[in-house]
This record gives structure tokens, C-alpha cells and sequence, in this order.
């Protein structure tokens, strides 16, 4: 391990011993008695439910310290095989300050992230939750939570935007491609995050160029960076620097909400027709859609498009350029589409990406191996028996997904990139949840392959390319430690 390594290793350290003395204080951790309590409960009954073997760890660190070094590791799920080996597929730990019921098996998962929120809610660490805010979809619970993502994903799934997202990804791509030098590598992973961060805003609030693009971008990359920091709202802080930027931005969402309503009451403008998501959710005659709590979403929803859409094109670019034969099927299979839309004199519409059969194997594939949401975490609002287990209330619950789309009970040779495996296989099952599940499955997941089938289209019909060698590094987030360059010519 690197010195580099070694001081964001010891930076988590610090900020793990800070988490738990703010739960500490704020009386959010479980009390040692209630464990007692429950354990002694699902204990006497010999013959049912069982509470989850396993180990709460260090006094205050628990187990954090073995699970962010195992995460920084080239063998990330070894934490959590190390356990599964001796405890079994469900287990209980103590991570980030907080009690848990750690799962690596797919029925499980499947069962908690169906759960509606009388048995489970969402969970985040304090820092998260702070800059969320209570009235975020990420939070939120219940018929408000419902109508929101309702509204939101029809929206994200309906073939005007679809197709509006193609005239844009053309565009951006267009803009940015005809500028690659041959001579010096391009970042693909910093190209994709600019493109897809360009495209979201266009489809969140429609800003898409000029200073007003340029200030929002810069704003978010500052409140981002709060997202893993430490849980100290003091000026000179970065939790304090990012609340500031998302204030910055909402108050700039508002605006431009209050404009759109000025020119909806001045019919300065087709209101009949939803251009982005801020649009349907003004036309919801629900009062509890404020413009404020509408505003403080769209910052909330560019979050998971910001990194989601990007790492998931940088990892397909990574594993192709690793895999000459599946690269070699993808380009002949994008360039006969090429050929034949020139032929005929056609654009390409939306579902002509979609319907390329090995294209949409490749981005499966890449979504199983490249695992770009790690786990998923919820809260138990009361105990919950599944599959023979016990869940205690209070407790957190992490839906590691990881470790079953690596599992070979799940997969031939899980660590094999291999595309073809998902001729025969299905991908409505509980061993392949990329995007999390239930009721809060990501509404923009037709859209993430949308954007990377496009941009996989572009890339290999324009260029040849050969990538250098780089780094996956699976936490905090997943990102290529290079951001992958590429050596390109042009065809």
C-alpha cells in the first residue's frame, strides 16, 4: 500500500472514531442491554427464528477498520467471504458506528429491498443524511415518497425524453470527440462525467450550456465532496462548504422553477408538454411538491446519475479493451448499424441502441462485474423474520450485492468478463439487482444503458483505441484510479 493509500486509510479511521462519538452523543447507537435482550429472546426458541451469528467487533471501531481495508483491497468482498465461511450468508457486525445485519445472499436481499417502510427504510451516515435533508426522494417514506418516484420515473422512462437524450448524446459527444488528440490520451472517465452531468441537467432543470451550467457543475463537485466527510458542520469544514454549495444550487433550481412559472401564467411557452422532470412535478396538484422541496431533489437526483452513468461506461471501456473478442463482436455489431442507417438515410432512434442485442450483453456484464452500486442499506423499523433470520429493530441491514453477482453459486466463473454468458440467462433474478430493488429501484436505470449504449456507438464507430493499464477502485465509490486513459485513432 502506497503512502497515498495509507493516509486515506487513516483519514476513514478517523472519520469511523468521529461517527461514532456524534452517535454516541446523540443516543443512536444500541444499547448493549436491548442487544442482550434480544438476543436472549430469539434464543430460547430453539426451533425458530435465529439472530445472525457473527461478531460486533472492537469497542467503538466494531469491524470497520478489516471492512474499509478489505474494500481498498484488490479482493474487496474478502471481508465478507472471510464471514460467510463462518457464519453463513447472513451475519452480523458492526460497521461505521452501527450495529448490522450484513447479507450476502440474494433471496435475502431480494426480500428486505421489496420491503415497504412499516418494515424497512432507507439508510445513510449522518453526513449523508445532513446534506439530504428530511425531504429527500433518498429519505422520504410513504404516499409522498410514492407519488414522487411515480412521477419521476414515468417521466425518465417515457420515449420523448428517450429520444431527446439521443439528440443530446449526440451532441455532447460530438463536441467533445472532435476535439481528442491522437496524440495524448484521452481520460475517458473524466469525458463520460462531463457528458452524462450535461445530459442529467438538461433532463432535470434544462440547463445545458453557458455560465449557468458551468456554476451549477461547479457548485455539485463541491457538495459532493461532502458525501464522505467528516460529520462537522463548523465553517472551514467540508460538510460546512458543501451544505453552502447545495444552498447555492437550490436557490438556483428555484429561480429557475419561479421562471417556468412565470412563463406557464404568461403563456410564454407550451405548458401542455413536460420538458424536463421539474415541469411534471409543477404539474402535480399535490401541495406537498413545494418549489422548495422540488428544488433540493433535483440537486439529490444528480448524485446517482453523476457517478452511476459515468463509471458504468468507464468500466465497459475498461473491460473491452481487457477482451478483444467481445470488443471485436460489439464494433462489428455497432458498425452494421452504421452502415445500414447511412444506407437507408435514418437516424438513430432510441430503441435501435436498445435493440443491440451483444451491446446490451456487454453493459449487463459490465453492470455484474463492475458492481457501480456496491450494497445497498436499510433501517429495521421493527423485527423481521426472513428466511429463517432475524432482523431486530434498530438494527441496520446492508444488502451487499456485490458479493452475489461474484458468487459462483450465481455464476460460472464470476470473475471472468464474459458477455455471452447472458444468452440463455435471465435478468429478472434476485442473483442481479445493479440498481438496487423494490420499491425504490433506481428510475433512471433504462437510461443509464441508454446513454452508455450511445456512448459505446460513438466511441467504437469513430475510433480505434488502446487503453493503458489502470486500477479499479471499488470504495468509497467506484472510479479507475487513472480515470482510464486511451490512446485513440481515428477510423
Amino acid at each position: 500500500m502506497d503512502i497515498s493509500s495509507s493516509l486515506l486509510l487513516l483519514s476513514f479511521f478517523l472519520f469511523v472514531i468521529i461517527i461514532f462519538i456524534f452517535n454516541k452523543i446523540n443516543g443512536l447507537r444500541t444499547s448493549s442491554v436491548s442487544k442482550k435482550k434480544l438476543t436472549d429472546h430469539v434464543s430460547t426458541h430453539s426451533y425458530g427464528p435465529r439472530f445472525p451469528q457473527g461478531s460486533l467487533g472492537w469497542p467503538i471501531l466494531g469491524e470497520t477498520i478489516e471492512f474499509v481495508s478489505s474494500a481498498y483491497s484488490d479482493y474487496p468482498e474478502s471481508f465478507m467471504d472471510k464471514r460467510q465461511l463462518m457464519y453463513g450468508r447472513v451475519f452480523k457486525s458492526h460497521i461505521f458506528g452501527t450495529a448490522t445485519i450484513v447479507s450476502t445472499d440474494a433471496e435475502v436481499n431480494k426480500a428486505v429491498l421489496q420491503s415497504d417502510s412499516t418494515a424497512f427504510v432507507p439508510f445513510y451516515p449522518k453526513t449523508v443524511r445532513e446534506l439530504m435533508g428530511k425531504s429527500s426522494i433518498l429519505l422520504i417514506n410513504g404516499s409522498l415518497h410514492r407519488r414522487f418516484h411515480g412521477l419521476v420515473g414515468s417521466f425518465l422512462k417515457s420515449p420523448p425524453l428517450k429520444a431527446q437524450i439521443v439528440r443530446d448524446m449526440h451532441k455532447f459527444l460530438s463536441e467533445s470527440m472532435d476535439l481528442w488528440s491522437e496524440d495524448q490520451p484521452v481520460l475517458l472517465q473524466d469525458v463520460s462525467k462531463n457528458v452524462a452531468f450535461k445530459v442529467l441537467a438538461k433532463a432535470l432543470i434544462s440547463v445545458e450550456k453557458g455560465e449557468e451550467l458551468e456554476e451549477l457543475k461547479e457548485e455539485f463537485e463541491q457538495f459532493i465532496r461532502g458525501l464522505m466527510s467528516l460529520p462537522i458542520n463548523l465553517p472551514g469544514t467540508q460538510l460546512h462548504r458543501s451544505l453552502q454549495a447545495k444552498k447555492k444550487m437550490v436557490k438556483q433550481v428555484e429561480k429557475i422553477i419561479g421562471d417556468k412559472v412565470r412563463r406557464a401564467k404568461n403563456k410564454e411557452e407550451d405548458g401542455a408538454v413536460a420538458k424536463d422532470v421539474v415541469d411534471v412535478l409543477l404539474k402535480d396538484s399535490s401541495e406537498k411538491l413545494t418549489h422548495n422541496l422540488i428544488a433540493n431533489n433535483m440537486i439529490d437526483m444528480m448524485i446517482p446519475g453523476h457517478d452511476s452513468v459515468p463509471v458504468l461506461i468507464t468500466l465497459a471501456v475498461k473491460f473491452l479493451s481487457d477482451s478483444p473478442t467481445a470488443l471485436h463482436f460489439l464494433t462489428e455489431e455497432n458498425m452494421e448499424l452504421k452502415s445500414l442507417k447511412e444506407l437507408t438515410g435514418e437516424q438513430l432512434y432510441w430503441n435501435d441502441y436498445l435493440s443491440l442485442p451483444f451491446t446490451q450483453k456487454v453493459i449487463t456484464e459490465t453492470l455484474r462485474m463492475g458492481n457501480v452500486i456496491i450494497g445497498v442499506m436499510r433501517k429495521a423499523m421493527k423485527d423481521v423474520e426472513i428466511k429463517g433470520y432475524v432482523i431486530p429493530k434498530g438494527w441496520c441491514f446492508l444488502a451487499y450485492l456485490r458479493s452475489v453477482h461474484l458468487d459462483k453459486l450465481h455464476y460460472d466463473s464470476p470473475y471472468k468478463f464474459n458477455p455471452w454468458r447472458w444468452q440463455e440467462r435471465d435478468m429478472n433474478t434476485s442473483s442481479f439487482s445493479p440498481f438496487g430493488g423494490g420499491q425504490r429501484l433506481c428510475p433512471g436505470l433504462d437510461l443509464a444503458r441508454l446513454e452508455a449504449s450511445i456512448f459505446l456507438h460513438h466511441l467504437v464507430t469513430r475510433f480505434r483505441w488502446v487503453a493503458e493499464e489502470d486500477t479499479i477502485i471499488n470504495f468509497p465509490t467506484v472510479h479507475m484510479k487513472n480515470k482510464l486513459p486511451i490512446w485513440i485513432k481515428r477510423r
